[in-house]
Formats: C-alpha cells, sequence, structure tokens
C-alpha cells in the first residue's frame, strides 16, 4: 500500500508498506546536489553529506555510531548531481530511533569549527582516491565537455582550494536556504503501522524551516573531444552521446536496447569484444538521466596498444545497431531481462525507498510494480528503434580519454 501525506511544516512523506518484512528503510530526500551549487561553493553539497555524521543535536558521532549499532541498524547517505539522502534501516520496533537521529543530522548539525578541520582531511583523502581511479577522472572529463561552465560539469567533490574555503557559518547559511519544506521528501518502505506518521510529525513536521523553492539553471549538452594524459596502466575511455532526461519514458526502451547493446555480459560488447577478442578487461554502456538532461555512454579500460582496435569495433557495433535494430528474439530477451531485474530488486525495502523517495521529489506519479511491468511490456520494436536513433546521434558524438596516449581525434569516426 501506498501512502503520500504532507507534515504540518510543509514536507512531504512518500510511505510504501510492505507487511511481509520485519524491518524499516527511512531515507531523507533533500533536492540539493552540486548542479545547485555556485561556482564558490562547488563540494559543499558533499562536504554537508560527511558532516552531519559528526555530530548533530545532543549527540557526537559516536553516539550516532553507537546508537544505530546497538538496534542493529544501517545508516549512510549518498550526494548525486540533483539530490542528498541520509537514510537508515532498523528492525520496525525501533523505527522510532532511526527518525529521530535522521531529524537532528538534517535540522541540528553541530558543524563545529574543529570537526569540520578534520573531515576536511577525510573529503581531500577522498578527492585524492578518486584522482587515482581512471574511471572517475575520465567520467569528471567527460562531464567538463558536455556540461561546460556549469555546475553540472564540475566535480561533486569538489576541489581542495573550495573545500578549504567553506567555514561552519558558510555551511549553515547554505543548508538554511537549500534545506526548505518544499525541497524535502521523506521516505519510508517497510513494515510500519500508521503510528509512523505521527513520529514523523514529531521529530520532522514541528520544525521551523524556509518554504522557499530552490532553483537550478538549464544546461544544454555539448559535443567535443579531450584528454588527460595520466600514467595510468591503461587507457579509460568514453564515447558518450546526448541522451535523454529523468522524465522522458524512453526509458523502458532505452534500457532494452542497451540489455542487448551494451549491458552485462551477454551484450554485444561484452561478447564482441572481450569474449571474442580478448581486447579489454571492462566494458559496458550506460545512460545518466537528470532534470531536463541526460547522456548515454560507451566505456571501456584499454591497453594503449589496443584503443585504435577497440575503437574500430564498438564504432562497429555502433553501427550495426543503428542499420538493423533489434531482432524480435532480442527484445522479448530484453524484456524479460527487465522484468526480472525490477521484480528482484523490489523485494530489497531499501530500494524500494529510494524509487519513491526520488520519484516523489521530482514530482513523479508513483507507479505500482504492475504498472512498471506493462511500461515495459509496452516496449516494442518501433520504440527502440525510434530511441536508438534518437540517442546514438554522431552529431553528439563526444569522446573522452584518461592514460597513456596522446590524441583522441582519430577515434571513433562513426561517418
Amino acid at each position: 500500500m501506498y501512502i503520500e501525506k504532507v507534515l504540518s511544516n510543509g514536507i512531504r512523506v512518500a510511505a510504501e508498506r510492505v507487511p511481509y518484512v520485519q524491518s524499516v528503510s527511512v531515507g531523507v530526500w533533500v533536492g540539493n546536489g552540486s548542479r545547485h551549487e555556485r561556482a564558490e561553493e562547488n563540494g559543499i553539497s558533499h562536504f554537508i553529506e560527511h558532516m552531519v555524521f559528526k555530530g548533530a543535536g545532543s549527540r557526537s558521532a559516536r553516539d550516532i555510531a553507537l546508537e544505530m549499532d546497538s538496534v542493529g541498524g544501517q545508516m549512510n547517505a549518498f550526494t548525486t548531481r540533483e539530490c542528498t539522502c541520509f537514510y537508515a534501516k532498523t528492525l520496525n520496533e525501533y523505527v522510532e530511533k532511526s527518525v529521530d537521529i535522521l531529524s537532528d543530522m538534517v535540522f541540528e548539525p553541530l558543524l563545529s569549527a574543529e570537526d569540520m578541520e578534520l573531515e576536511k582531511r577525510v573529503v581531500l583523502e577522498e578527492i585524492a582516491m578518486y584522482e587515482d581511479s581512471p574511471e572517475d577522472v575520465v567520467y569528471d572529463l567527460f562531464d567538463g565537455i558536455v556540461w561546460g561552465d556549469t555546475p553540472m560539469g564540475r566535480p561533486i567533490l569538489g576541489t581542495p582550494d573550495i573545500l578549504n574555503s567553506i567555514t561552519p557559518d558558510i555551511m549553515r547559511e547554505y543548508m538554511r536556504t537549500h534545506y526548505t519544506s518544499k525541497n524535502i521528501v521523506i521516505a519510508v518502505s517497510g513494515s510500519f503501522d500508521d503510528s509512523i506518521f505521527d513520529l514523523l510529525e514529531k521529530y520532522f513536521g514541528g520544525r521551523k524551516i524556509s518554504d522557499a523553492e530552490v532553483k537550478f539553471e538549464p544546461v544544454s549538452y555539448h559535443a567535443g573531444r579531450a584528454l588527460k594524459n595520466r600514467d595510468f596502466e591503461q587507457v579509460q575511455l568514453i564515447a558518450g552521446f546526448n541522451g535523454i532526461d529523468i522524465y522522458d519514458d524512453a526509458v523502458y526502451s532505452l534500457l532494452a536496447f542497451n540489455n542487448i547493446f551494451g549491458s552485462g555480459m551477454s551484450s554485444r560488447l561484452f561478447q564482441n569484444i572481450r569474449e571474442k577478442y580478448g581486447l579489454v578487461y571492462t566494458i559496458g554502456a550506460g545512460h545518466s538521466a537528470y532534470i531536463g538532461a541526460g547522456t548515454f555512454d560507451i566505456s571501456a579500460a584499454v591497453s594503449p596498444e589496443n584503443i585504435e582496435r577497440v575503437s574500430e569495433l564498438i564504432v562497429k557495433e555502433i553501427k550495426k545497431l543503428k542499420a538493423e535494430k533489434l531482432t524480435a528474439d532480442e527484445l522479448l530477451r530484453a524484456k524479460i531481462q527487465l522484468k526480472g531485474n525490477y521484480i528482484m530488486s523490489n523485494e530489497h525495502i531499501g530500494a524500494r525507498m529510494q524509487t519513491i523517495g526520488r520519484a516523489a521529489l521530482l514530482g513523479k506519479r508513483h507507479m505500482t510494480p504492475e504498472e512498471t511491468i506493462k511500461k515495459i511490456e509496452a516496449v516494442d520494436l518501433e520504440s527502440v528503434s525510434n530511441v536508438i536513433d534518437k540517442v546514438l546521434d554522431e552529431s553528439t558524438l563526444t569522446v573522452a580519454a584518461a592514460g597513456p596516449i596522446d590524441s583522441v581525434e582519430e577515434l571513433f569516426t562513426l561517418n
């Protein structure tokens, strides 16, 4: 059973009762991520994610950890370009504990100067770790090409210089103006009764917060090529295209064609490049959807001596897909896989909490599992053909590479 409510201060609640489990997953979703930051704030959203765990209300960082561990609970958070989510999972008898702690973390973080200086070191180590990761380096490079000098083109983690400039007062003001009632959704999934809404009203609804809307600038996709020459063992390579946005129902057709083309061990890319020729260890394709924007990318980790051959083989698969599309048998297999993956993921209350929380934050209508299955079943050869032509448009081709090579100008010649 799906339930929607609005707390007295305007915070929205999306809840899905799953009576056959004994646990509850609660997530506080904030419509704020790196896309909402000014240049001089880049990385503050992710830094907030760290700082709220350093103490909140009357609890120290150790208290938060001990209280969750003492009831066998789990607590974590993540930051994306468009949202931040703080979430906890406990047995249903301890749900008040997680609601209490989450409310303090979101509304009463301590943000002490001492803790902030200590946690800056942690985030700086995280940035350094990403800089040593070829995959992370190349995706930051790709986003920088595609979205340019906009919040979408900047790294979610920020930069050391900006990180070091953030003070407790700057962070408090940022949270005051971005953590507003119109910008927060609480998502609940699992075994609970109606008393949970009283708990949410007690710990969240009574908070006095701004009801201002949080806005961000639209972005436009820009094609291009870029290389970051780094002393990696392999070249991390991306060939990307303009994709579809997060509200587009064509996503089901996109997932179907990519299930055959680039997702998983049975995909054409994996079978025809890794398995047939042994030229790569990792290769695949996927899409990233945002509000009003999106990308579709093919990525691979390649030894420098194999990069031209792998590029040629990927181009061959792209051209074949555009010319021949999918067969009826391939589409049927893709839809069966999509339905199976969806049904199995829906058995985890954490995944269900994320689904309903993200949808509510975006203002999308809640879909039952039966409705989602019907969307997948409605995918046909024509809808797949249309989305292939739309997404794999050579005029939007963007190439990014990180590793020991000198140029990407001759890679991925599609015409």
